[in-house]
């Protein structure tokens, strides 16, 4: 897309107070994102190659936030019957940037492409954003404060305290332990009243 289209929709969009999500495919796809003004992007971008310091910088300071979507370049490679090794090269590309990204301190959001894709089990992402070296805490930051913060819901959301939206997902498991914890849902809790399991 055009630089000044992009632009143009990110003006509109803002205008009406929503955020713009990107899906770059590659390093020319970042730039119009970073140039336009986009608020996320939507995954990681494996063939964009190494996500160097300065890029990294750069990402940060356009106060671009990342949802991995690690979980997308498997199920990609399979659609497209790439070998297992070249598989392996786009999982690793996208958990590095993943890692270069975090370790600089870039926000990160949780999400997956459940609606494109058909793997509803959010496992895997779990297991491959601690791959890329996010710890416990930072996984579940991206799952809770991350976005309250980015969504301007950081004063009634993201935490559990008084005061704040009784808003809870109760696990089967420690994330502490084994991240994919996480991926295992035992109930979940909003405004208060119970919405899972359905009784």
């Amino acid at each position: 897309m055009a630089t000044d289209l992009a632009r143009a929709i990110v003006s509109e969009a803002h205008r009406a107070g929503k955020p713009v999500f990107a899906h770059p495919s590659n390093a020319e796809g970042i730039e119009v994102a970073i140039q336009s003004g986009v608020d996320i992007l939507a995954h990681t971008a494996p063939m964009s190659g190494d996500w160097t310091p300065a890029f990294v910088e750069r990402l940060k300071a356009a106060h671009l936030a990342l949802i991995p979507t690690l979980t997308l370049f498997d199920v990609e490679a399979k659609k497209a019957k790439v070998s297992a090794e070249e598989n392996g090269m786009w999982i690793k590309q996208a958990v590095q940037e993943l890692k270069t990204y975090s370790d600089a301190g870039g926000q990160v959001l949780f999400g997956t492409d459940v609606g494109y894709i058909d793997q509803s089990d959010t496992a895997e992402e779990f297991q491959l954003m601690s791959r890329a070296g996010m710890s416990f805490q930072q996984i579940l930051a991206s799952l809770t404060t991350n976005p309250a913060t980015r969504f301007g819901y950081s004063s009634h959301s993201g935490r559990i305290a008084e005061s704040m939206d009784a808003d809870l997902v109760v696990l089967d498991g420690d994330p502490a332990k084994d991240v994919t914890a996480f991926s295992k849902v035992h109930q979940v809790i909003r405004g208060g009243k119970l919405t899972y399991p359905v009784r």
